[in-house]
């Protein structure tokens, strides 16, 4: 998958066809039940590939957390952060040739743990986001945000990794902690595959082998995943979500090897704090500050 380019005027289209501006988070996310599709049980492979016209893919996974107070940052990622995020990657050409995953993160006890998303890198990123199921289940308790890693380590397939030794990108986004492990039946449950006890621990370096992970806490660093992630959560206060999509650019630059500098250019004032702030604390071989 992965083919097309993203274009502003696509999602403009899509935005006013489908009333997204005035809409509501029901209005918008319309299904009502996973689709199979986007279900890890009949999903054996997702794959980000090279091609003519993106000659070095890099996949982007993006988990939200969607279990109960999560509600609004669905609503703010379809209506801004994600056409903002698109925009800003394709205009700097920060990634070469990204592909775009999104996950629905929530909890192994509701109906719908983890759906995911192909990699893409058009405007069937955003049609696909908008038919995950928002369960809404649950609450502020831990999460299974270590099931996109689980996903990641052992069910895609990515060119950069294997053609290129370059790790891809996956942030996970939530209000919550994290579970310490999923039981063997959930791993049966959920994905189909031999049922095995996993520490959360464990699939962090699974997954760390060919991405470069980040969990952005939007609970103001109190839900902290740094025994898992060291050096690599991101603290974001509700009220910050707009600012997503440069938190996020700003972390893979980080990790491109970027200056402060280039990091910061072209952002507001307000921009500039928050994301200065949010990745002054990352570990990826240098940190930025104003």
């Amino acid at each position: 998958m992965g083919g097309g380019s993203y274009k502003a005027s696509d999602w403009t289209k899509l935005k006013t066809s489908r009333k997204i501006d005035s809409s509501s988070v029901d209005q918008i996310f319309k299904s009502r039940k996973m689709d199979d599709k986007f279900n890890p049980k009949f999903i054996q492979v997702r794959e980000a590939r090279d091609s003519e016209e993106h000659p070095n893919s890099t996949p982007i996974a993006i988990g939200v957390d969607v279990t109960g107070s999560m509600g609004y940052l669905s609503s703010e990622i379809i209506k801004n952060s994600l056409n903002e995020l698109m925009k800003k990657l394709y205009s700097t050409k920060l990634v070469e040739d990204p592909q775009l995953m999104f996950a629905a993160i929530g909890d192994t006890t509701d109906e719908a743990p983890l759906q995911v998303t192909q990699f893409e890198s058009d405007i069937r990123i955003a049609e696909q986001l908008m038919e995950l199921w928002i369960e809404g289940a649950g609450g502020d308790s831990p999460e299974d945000y270590q099931l996109l890693w689980y996903f990641l380590a052992k069910h895609t397939d990515i060119d950069c990794f294997n053609k290129r030794g370059k790790k891809g990108f996956c942030f996970t986004i939530g209000d919550a902690a994290f579970h310490d492990s999923v039981t063997g039946g959930n791993i049966k449950a959920i994905f189909n595959d031999d049922a095995k006890l996993y520490r959360t621990s464990e699939l962090a370096k699974m997954a760390s082998e060919k991405y470069e992970l980040f969990h952005i806490d939007l609970n103001a660093g109190k839900m902290s995943a740094s025994k898992y992630i060291p050096g690599r959560v991101i603290s974001v206060s509700p009220s910050e979500v707009k600012y997503l999509p440069e938190i996020i650019i700003a972390a893979i630059q980080l990790i491109s090897g970027k200056t402060n500098d280039d990091i910061l250019n072209g952002l507001d004032f307000s921009a500039k704090q928050v994301v200065s702030r949010a990745v002054s604390t990352l570990n990826v071989g240098g940190s930025i500050k104003l």
